[in-house]
């Protein structure tokens, strides 16, 4: 040990290309897809719900910063549009553009900016603002508009809690059920959680600009597919199927785009994947228990919460430091 030196180059250094900037075009991409395909089923006004939340989004952060924070603007960085973008892809199409705007406020003011912004906050500002507003705001938050193609107006997650709650048998519950349609997106539901394969699109693109890893979304919808396959196995008539609940609500939205975020995830690959299971479980047990048909943005700030645990629990090694052999 006492031999060993770490030795520090001197000026100047190579500077990476990543930057905050660079990441969040990136995500601003990888949600394209979902957006064309919400614009597709559920017509312009889908764009207008994202355009108006992603305005009020940065007019908010440059009010703030520029009234009470008196900060380096960050309006720059993209993370405004981001989370503008990620807020109005958990609303439906047809609400009313004021309550968008409150959406924002708390979204930005309250979920980011009341900790002193970007890299500060320790919730997901955009679920902080869904999560508002569907206790605030739970009718407005659960009438979904019918879209192109779909048989109803009514998620399949709150379809199915709904006859099964009832009494009905899941072979039921299946013949209004399409899993292929599901998969494209000619189904009911927010915003950006409608099509799987457009937000698995995106998914591979974050991949492959190496802007998240795959451990968290693989461990989250992993988690649910085991949780939901045990029930299932259990009582095949009283428990939908594990596709099914891939498929259906924000599981890929929450895993893909939610749940990765840098601030409020864990440093380590140990630890994402602790968190990761967490929030595949907590999704599961309200999704099956719980009074709402979808728990992912309930399970995702949960765990947000427990994010400082887990990374002090799981620490990686110190650099520099060489362990002893025994």
């Amino acid at each position: 040990m006492e031999n060993q030196k770490l030795v520090i180059s001197p000026a100047p250094h190579v500077h990476g290309k990543n930057d905050t900037r660079r990441m969040m075009g990136d995500v601003l991409l990888a949600l394209l897809p979902a957006l064309v395909v919400s614009v597709l089923a559920y017509g312009w006004q889908a764009f207008v719900v994202v355009a108006f939340s992603v305005a009020c989004c940065v007019l908010v952060e440059w009010f703030i910063q520029r009234f009470m924070l008196r900060g380096e603007n960050t309006i720059g960085n993209l993370s405004a549009i981001v989370t503008g973008v990620l807020l109005g892809f958990n609303l439906p199409a047809n609400i009313p553009l004021g309550l968008v705007a409150i959406a924002a406020v708390v979204a930005i003011g309250i979920g980011k900016m009341t900790y002193g912004g970007l890299g500060k906050n320790p919730f997901n500002p955009a679920l902080v603002g869904r999560v508002f507003m569907l206790v605030a705001f739970p009718v407005a938050m659960t009438s979904f508009p019918e879209a192109v193609g779909a048989v109803s107006g009514a998620t399949p997650l709150a379809m199915a809690k709904e006859a099964l709650k009832a009494g009905a048998p899941v072979s039921e519950v299946l013949q209004s059920v399409n899993f292929a349609d599901m998969f494209l997106g000619a189904k009911s539901g927010s915003l950006g959680e409608i099509s799987v394969v457009a937000l698995l699109l995106g998914f591979g693109w974050l991949l492959v600009r190496r802007v998240i890893s795959w451990h968290i979304p693989v461990c989250v919808l992993g988690t649910m597919a085991l949780f939901s396959g045990i029930m299932w196995a259990v009582n095949p008539a009283e428990y939908m199927s594990p596709l099914f609940h891939l498929l259906s609500g924000g599981a890929v939205l929450g895993a893909v785009f939610m749940a990765t975020d840098y601030v409020t995830s864990p440093m380590t690959k140990k630890g994402m994947v602790i968190y990761a299971i967490g929030i595949g479980a907590i999704t599961m047990l309200i999704r099956l228990w719980g009074p709402y048909p979808e728990g992912m943005s309930f399970a995702i700030l949960i765990m947000n919460a427990l994010v400082p645990l887990i990374d002090k629990w799981v620490r990686p090694r110190r650099f520099g430091v060489v362990k002893t052999q025994k």
